[in-house]
């Protein structure tokens, strides 16, 4: 590695945890350390957000055509509805955590099961994501003769983050994302700039023609094509209520707003930023693609084949063509993403633990003191799984990880889905939102893994094996709409044999006409 781009490696992996201790250094209560007393800018919890949900590098768009943005445009609609249906009552009640409302609308029962799912999806999803952000690190690397394992590369991001999330909680955390998505950007900006001075004057009547600029899809099969126009843009919708309105992941950073009104700022500013981002990502594929010789290219061919990842692709652009500095400066960026990812893991899962799980049970009145000390503890425990768990992987090859990269799927519609049950279904108690939670996650894995529908005349299939070329499973972006369908159903039904309304519903009532 050229020494420039080694020196801004090592800068920046050790001034992420300095800058995050300093930040976040007097923590002064519980309160502080989950929603840092209410008082962050909404403009940085848009930033933060926005790092949160940024996929590890612009290698996974290479080759994708701009129909990402119909997903993109999904998620600003889903967003405006969170921001004015479901984040109102997280303020109104004063939560730290999005399931308390479930535990006050239904009960301690159901709000202890939405914390579990929650618990169990983001250590599998976050875990393996921290593992898919060390392999192109390993890459390069390994280029550059620096000979390493995953696990090693795991525990180092892990050891650094927890330094910072463990001192300085939300605030740490926000802030340190602000200024790793602003890195980010910068070496995506660079690398736009640079192409563009190595690719040849109609590049993009080139990747036009290739169809790297489509943007809409109308004539695909909607069940089966996760961009046919209707899937991207509804399913969209409804994965973006399910991450950003049900998900602590991130109404953990909307709730650090000092009022409502910034944090409808900040959810929605956010899928405005991401819709940018995205087409900015999109556009570095749409480079790398002319810029590797396009759809005849060998690039394109091996990708085509399966014999090369896009990790791979950006991968390699960074180490062989890029010039000393902007190279480091992506891997720096590369590294951002994966570190944010985890701190905000680690202040999520830390948070849900406390608020959803060891206060509502132990029905024990805590000393704020003992609750700080709690959080901190719980931080350096979901630290330590995530590093063991990510460390459990030893190739990039091993087919779990799409498998767990996916797994919101199985349980987004159910959490999303009791939600709009105690918002919607007055008569509803917790026993039938507990049994629709478990049908709905039950059904999701039944339709997920086993349903499979014919490419050409859309004819389900009940089949115990892996989609072949004309048997395809239902398009990723239907799970949370399909999960959010059982749960209503199913906890719908249940709820017709009460004869009023559940008792707690008057309860929220009155609570909330007291607020205002």
């Amino acid at each position: 590695m050229n020494p420039v781009d080694l020196v801004i490696v090592i800068v920046y992996l050790a001034a992420m945890p300095v800058i995050g201790v300093l930040v976040g250094r007097r923590q002064k209560s519980a309160n502080d350390y989950f929603v840092g007393e209410r008082s962050m800018p909404w403009w940085a919890v848009t930033l933060s957000v926005v790092a949160t949900e940024t996929i590890s590098t612009p290698g996974l768009v290479f080759g994708s055509a701009f129909l990402f943005l119909e997903v993109a445009f999904g998620y600003i609609i889903g967003r405006v509805i969170a921001a004015f249906v479901l984040l109102p009552r997280y303020f109104r009640g004063n939560y730290v955590s999005a399931y308390e409302f479930l535990g006050r609308r239904f009960g301690r029962g159901l709000q202890g099961t939405a914390s579990v799912t929650f618990v169990v999806t983001r250590l599998l999803a976050e875990g393996l994501r921290l593992f898919a952000g060390a392999i192109p690190i390993k890459a390069i690397l390994s280029h550059y003769g620096i000979h390493t394992e995953y696990w090693h590369i795991v525990v180092l991001l892990t050891a650094l983050t927890v330094i910072y999330a463990f001192v300085g909680g939300i605030k740490s955390v926000i802030w340190v994302d602000v200024i790793q998505w602003s890195l980010y950007i910068l070496g995506a900006i660079g690398a736009v700039i640079f192409l563009s001075t190595k690719l040849p004057s109609g590049w993009t009547q080139i990747a036009s023609s290739q169809g790297r600029f489509q943007l809409t899809d109308f004539a695909s099969n909607l069940l089966t094509n996760p961009y046919a126009f209707l899937c991207a843009v509804v399913g969209g919708a409804f994965l973006s209520m399910a991450s950003h309105g049900a998900d602590q992941l991130i109404v953990g950073r909307l709730l650090s707003c000092r009022n409502l009104r910034d944090g409808q700022r900040a959810l929605i500013g956010s899928s405005i930023v991401v819709f940018v981002q995205f087409a900015l990502f999109l556009l570095v594929g749409a480079m790398l693609w002319v810029y590797t010789g396009g759809k005849t290219g060998t690039t394109a061919t091996a990708v085509a084949a399966g014999k090369m990842s896009g990790d791979d692709v950006f991968s390699n652009f960074i180490v062989n063509d890029l010039p000393v500095g902007l190279a480091g400066l992506l891997i720096a960026g590369i590294l951002a993403s994966t570190m944010g990812a985890l701190a905000s893991a680690l202040n999520a899962l830390s948070t849900s633990t406390i608020a959803d799980l060891y206060q509502r049970f132990t029905h024990k009145s805590v000393e704020d003191a003992k609750l700080l000390r709690h959080g901190r503890m719980w931080t350096l425990i979901w630290a330590a799984v995530f590093a063991v768990f990510a460390s459990m992987f030893t190739n990039s090859k091993d087919p779990v990880i799409q498998q767990g990269l996916g797994i919101v799927g199985y349980t987004y519609g159910a959490l999303l889905g009791s939600f709009f049950l105690g918002l919607l279904v007055r008569k509803a108690r917790q026993s039938d939102a507990v049994i629709a939670f478990g049908c709905s996650v039950v059904g999701m894995a039944f339709l997920i893994l086993f349903v499979k529908f014919d490419k050409a005349t859309t004819e389900v299939h009940i089949q115990f094996g892996a989609a072949t070329k004309t048997l395809v499973p239902l398009a990723t972006y239907w799970y949370t709409f399909a999960g959010v369908l059982i749960t209503l159903i199913v906890g719908g039904l249940l709820s017709l044999r009460r004869r009023g309304a559940d008792p707690n519903v008057a309860k929220l009532e009155e609570a909330a006409e007291g607020v205002a």
